[in-house]
């Protein structure tokens, strides 16, 4: 079981479609979560002032656009997520070495220039949503697990700090990529609770008790009657279990 590297652990899914429902959320959330994942639909809709919102109350950010391009374009957009000045940014593993490494030397140059904090820089393995049919449709032939630890192991190779994985893949991560990889995970659902889109999924605590660093949850605490509520008892749950 990995240690968990924040007292809190819970990053809420910020996957709202106006500024009114965003503000609110990191209001009445952001003494009860590590920060605030910001995806394609809000930032496409409201780009980087609403990241800066998130920041401006002291909360961290996790800009989820999962970069995908040639080596140069992605480079460019890492130096630029790093400007931002966000906690932890992504890109997909299957982008291949050259483009992960070229992401990493781009915003660790950005930083360093700027004097500016380096952030945590994520390879997407397998999104929560496939399942091993959905590779093979697409001509990915080793099974789902072996595909994430070769995803895994390539985004180490290129410096990254660490992965977005469904929560089944983190004990052969661990074995594979050892204690220091950051995990980060979304497909987390509380007991009993309903799965919506995702299907390989964990509890918040079976997730972290399998070594997951960061726990990605969104419809579970956004939906409840009462978020707050619903954010400090899935930490109780992940509390109680460590």
């Amino acid at each position: 079981m990995s240690t968990v590297r924040e007292a809190n652990p819970i990053i809420l899914a910020l996957d709202v479609g106006s500024w009114a429902e965003a503000q609110r959320f990191v209001e009445e959330l952001r003494e009860s979560v590590w920060g605030f994942k910001i995806g394609k639909e809000l930032f496409t809709w409201m780009g980087p002032k609403v990241v800066e919102m998130v920041q401006e109350g002291g909360s961290k950010v996790f800009l989820d656009l999962k970069y995908h391009d040639i080596p140069a374009t992605v480079a460019r957009a890492s130096a630029m997520a790093t400007r931002l000045r966000v906690s932890m940014f992504n890109l997909h593993a299957l982008g291949g070495l050259a483009m992960m490494r070229a992401a990493v030397e781009a915003s660790h140059e950005a930083a360093h220039k700027e004097g500016l904090p380096i952030p945590m820089i994520l390879g997407v393995t397998v999104l929560t949503s496939l399942q091993e049919g959905d590779l093979k449709n697409v001509g990915i032939t080793l099974p789902l697990e072996e595909e994430v630890v070769h995803l895994a192991t390539l985004a180490q190779q290129a410096g990254l700090t660490g992965v977005v994985a469904s929560p089944l893949e983190i004990e052969p991560l661990r074995r594979a990529c050892g204690e220091d990889m950051i995990i980060v995970t979304p497909g987390v659902r509380p007991y009993k609770g309903p799965r919506h889109d995702q299907v390989r999924v964990m509890t918040p605590a079976e997730a972290i008790q399998a070594g997951a660093d960061y726990l990605v949850i969104g419809r579970p605490i956004r939906e409840a009657a009462n978020p707050q509520k619903a954010a400090q008892d899935i930490l109780q749950e992940i509390r109680e279990a460590i």
